[in-house]
């Protein structure tokens, strides 16, 4: 299906045919770029109010700078869409995040245009920073824009950047893009503080004298910016306290300012090309602007997936039997459950509450439940800080975004023995979002750790059970992985149990070959083994349940019995739950023939779950097809 531009928006496939569209026609572009990026998500899905909110900003950029001489880093990327469809990929857009189509996110290999790839915040600045030393030891003219978010403004990196920003004066434009949202509403300090310059009408009231000096500073010379720059200093400190947070890093401090009025934006970037040293743009944006049902909920549509234009109606697949849960709301409701009745059980994600569902859990108990902020260190810390008392705190974060605070698992958790329960959602190959947000690696991240614990539930009832068994569990840390999306069971609010540490479980019996499998892919075993029974074959398969520590009396029995041996994991090879299979076998001197199957020692990019699964061979055609290949049977047709 092919979706038409408006008629301005059909004229450009690239900046330079932007640039040709006189200012005046700019609001109309505008409004060109946002019908079409609303028709393709509505149609084809994918995120959505982040890209609405900056239309202006991102037609302005390209507008006024030379892209891609001069380089526009984007924070997260989910604000991208607009951009990537003013530089050249308009035509292909409605492949965007589909399997072999455009990425979701900046990429440097798709694009010129696209300077630093991203998927996880708070990058901009320090890239941005990183391009800006580089040219002037190259000896080069380019400009440098990162465009960071509210949200992403909150996480620590944002800040070291700033801090390093100021202190080199190199010439660079930080944009702030103030829209109070990152997928859920911001929280923490910062937010109240932006909160206050936008609403300061006195501030307001003298922000557009004070700007249409500085845009006349370069004509007259350097005593006359000095002064004008000690005048803007001392006013903006003097009408709000506040102001100098920015300015105490050394950061030229310009805003706030509409972040919708395209023509504005024109006029100030121009005067900030000219402007030397590090400088900050505060923009205030609508998340979801231009489309009403997304501007009143913005976590909402944040990402609906398609949905009607016209009504609004996000359509939702019709299943006339009940459907199993997703494994973040079997979580949630899970850690509301076993809260009531352990007052110690307390709650932790940054910034993640819709995504992880522990908003359940900030709802019924917001005393006992945290949203920290994009700050992954921090969550882990305030986490372990929380043990040392005696809490028992649950801290949920998205396996990919874990691997930012790795220092904080080491260092303040394992090494000191603190009994930190991590809840590693969206583990495995996530889909649509690609290779920013696989969370191929935690298994290997984490089992090499002392005192860890590493788990992963087959199914709902295991993942209560394990956390039910890691509430309990006092020795040290515990991690819980498990996958984005549904389970397989539909009734799964059975009562808990406590389970054994290190102990798995006998899925089937058999007698031919043993297949291994940790986490919810043991369900492709199953299926895979259902398929091999028929042609004859005696198929043992195995849950092990835990990665470390492992169940030694079990493998010890698998060894004895079984010379060719599968293993499976939603999870990288390198060092994975197969390793550390073959690790047991070689320390036990035992010499079966094992066959590995998981994440192959390369960037996997996105599309489905199920295809990628497919392409890295480990789904259940790919679990029969191995077995099929080692036991070598010559009456099955492979």
């Amino acid at each position: 299906m092919d979706i038409e531009p408006g008629k301005l928006l059909s004229q450009i496939d690239s900046p330079d045919d932007l640039k040709k569209i006189d200012q005046s026609d700019l609001v109309q572009v505008c409004e060109d770029l946002r019908e079409y990026i609303i028709d393709h998500v509505s149609v084809f899905g994918g995120h959505f109010g982040a890209s609405l909110g900056v239309v202006e900003l991102t037609v302005a950029l390209h507008y006024v700078f030379n892209t891609p001489h001069d380089q526009i880093v984007w924070d997260v990327g989910h604000q991208a869409y607009g951009h990537k469809i003013l530089t050249g990929r308009k035509k292909d857009f409605k492949t965007n995040r589909l399997y072999k189509g455009l990425s979701g996110f900046p990429k440097r290999s798709e694009s010129e245009y696209d300077a630093f790839g991203v998927g996880h915040s708070s990058t901009s600045i320090s890239a941005a920073l990183g391009m800006a030393f580089a040219s002037e030891h190259l000896k080069s003219d380019k400009q440098h824009i990162a465009v960071i978010g509210d949200g992403a403004m909150t996480g620590g990196m944002a800040f070291e950047a700033m801090n390093h920003a100021g202190d080199s004066n190199k010439d660079m434009i930080i944009i702030l893009n103030d829209n109070c949202m990152s997928i859920d509403p911001n929280v923490g300090a910062l937010k109240d503080y932006l909160t206050d310059i936008t609403t300061s009408h006195t501030y307001n009231r003298f922000r557009d004298d004070v700007w249409k000096i500085l845009g006349k500073v370069s004509k007259f010379g350097p005593n006359a910016q000095e002064i004008v720059g000690n005048i803007e200093t001392s006013l903006k400190s003097f009408l709000l306290k506040q102001s100098n947070l920015f300015e105490s890093l050394k950061l030229r401090y310009f805003g706030p300012v509409d972040g919708h009025d395209v023509n504005h934006l024109v006029h100030v970037l121009n005067d900030l090309k000219g402007i030397k040293g590090p400088k900050i743009l505060h923009c205030v944006t609508v998340k979801g602007k231009g489309y009403h049902q997304a501007e009143q909920n913005q976590t909402k549509w944040h990402a609906p997936g398609k949905f009607d234009k016209i009504t609004g109606e996000i359509h939702k697949k019709i299943d006339e039997d009940p459907k199993p849960p997703k494994y973040q709301d079997v979580f949630g409701l899970t850690i509301v459950e076993l809260a009531k009745a352990d007052d110690k059980i307390m709650g932790v994600t940054p910034a993640m509450p819709s995504g992880s569902s522990l908003n359940l859990m900030m709802a019924e108990m917001p005393d006992r439940a945290f949203d920290v902020g994009i700050a992954e260190q921090h969550a882990v810390t305030f986490s372990a800080g929380m043990a040392t008392q005696g809490l028992t705190p649950f801290c949920n974060i998205y396996s990919t975004f874990m691997q930012r605070a790795y220092d904080q698992v080491v260092h303040d958790v394992c090494i000191q023995k603190l009994p930190v329960v991590f809840c590693l959602d969206r583990a495995g190959l996530v889909g649509a979002d690609g290779p920013t947000h696989h969370g191929a690696y935690d298994i290997a991240y984490m089992r090499c750790l002392p005192h860890m614990v590493v788990s992963a539930p087959m199914d709902e009832i295991e993942l209560r059970n394990l956390m039910y068994t890691a509430s309990r569990y006092k020795e040290g840390p515990f991690t819980i992985r498990y996958p984005r999306g549904n389970g397989v069971i539909v009734d799964w609010k059975v009562p808990m149990e406590l389970l054994e540490v290190g102990k798995g479980r006998v899925i089937k019996e058999g007698n031919d070959l043993a297949i291994l499998t940790i986490g919810h892919i043991g369900n492709y075993g199953i299926e895979a083994t259902q398929r091999l029974e028929k042609e004859g074959a005696s198929i043992a398969h195995y849950d092990m349940r835990f990665v470390k520590p492992l169940d030694e009396a079990m493998l010890h029995e698998v060894f004895t019995r079984f010379n060719k041996v599968i293993t499976v994991e939603d999870g990288c090879l390198s060092g994975g739950f197969g390793s550390a299979i073959l690790e047991f076998m070689i320390d036990h001197q035992y010499t079966s023939q094992v066959t590995r199957l998981g994440i192959p020692d390369r960037v996997v990019e996105h599309g489905s779950q199920e295809e990628l699964h497919k392409e890295c061979q480990y789904d259940a055609d790919a679990i029969y097809q191995t077995a099929i290949r080692m036991m070598e049977l010559n009456n099955v047709a492979i």
